[in-house]
């Protein structure tokens, strides 16, 4: 099985399913290019529960008193109504954790625990996984303002920008832990293992939502494969997200 960004994120579910917690024992092989994982969230987590609560509110079902007439309702509404919903509900989440928010959950029957908390256990039942991130490809999901000297859309390259954005993507983190992920991981100039230097806040962001999302989900994989896993970088301008897949 081979996907490519939502695509890819489709494999982690999958093979985070596979042959494992009753279901089906389906693949033995798996490639994985920019896997798009963000942080997954219980069905029932405050933060899943606003998402639907938002959109029973933008369809007209919230108005029903229990919860299976809200489902019935949801599922009986215009089309349109949910694709006007769902706009509105992704653009008031933009360049927060919930970008991009119809995202999977853990449901507790086909996905039952993390991808972390799967790779610590070592209980991954994929023998062969492949997996493959571009060096650039967080770029695509920040806030563009964080590369201008003027603010855009609410945001420019001050540190205080980025503070606000990070502070806003990883809110679980504390305030020491914000500070040591800006001082030591991701500081203000740095280098990584194949930008060989950079002092840019686009840039700066880029790599904290590249490794979060894409980067560290395809290592996860890979490091869990039964039998061999691999990893590539792909490095070849402008490397952003989608370049690798002309050569695929």
């Amino acid at each position: 099985i081979w996907g490519q960004s939502a695509g890819a994120g489709s494999v982690v579910a999958q093979v985070l399913a596979n042959g494992r917690h009753g279901q089906p024992k389906l693949f033995s092989k798996a490639l994985a290019s920019s896997p798009f994982w963000p942080k997954t969230y219980k069905f029932n987590a405050p933060e899943a529960e606003a998402i639907y609560t938002q959109l029973a509110n933008l369809t007209g079902c919230a108005s029903y008193n229990h919860a299976d007439e809200i489902l019935a309702c949801l599922k009986s509404v215009d089309i349109q109504k949910i694709r006007d919903a769902s706009l509105i509900i992704g653009a008031s989440n933009t360049w927060t954790t919930s970008s991009y928010t119809w995202a999977p959950v853990i449901d507790g029957t086909f996905l039952v625990e993390t991808l972390t908390e799967t790779v610590s256990m070592g209980s991954l039942n994929t023998e062969f996984v492949w997996g493959m991130y571009n060096s650039h490809e967080g770029e695509n999901f920040v806030p563009p303002g964080l590369d201008s000297a003027v603010l855009f859309d609410g945001f420019d390259s001050s540190v205080s920008s980025f503070h606000r954005w990070i502070s806003s993507f990883v809110p679980g983190l504390s305030a020491k832990q914000i500070d040591e992920v800006k001082s030591i991981y991701y500081p203000a100039e740095g280098s990584t293992e194949t930008i060989d230097s950079y002092n840019n806040t686009y840039i700066r962001a880029g790599l904290v939502y590249r490794d979060v999302v894409l980067a560290c989900p395809a290592y996860w994989i890979a490091s869990a494969a039964t039998e061999k896993g691999y990893l590539g970088e792909y490095t070849i301008s402008p490397a952003t997200h989608g370049s690798d897949t002309i050569y695929v």
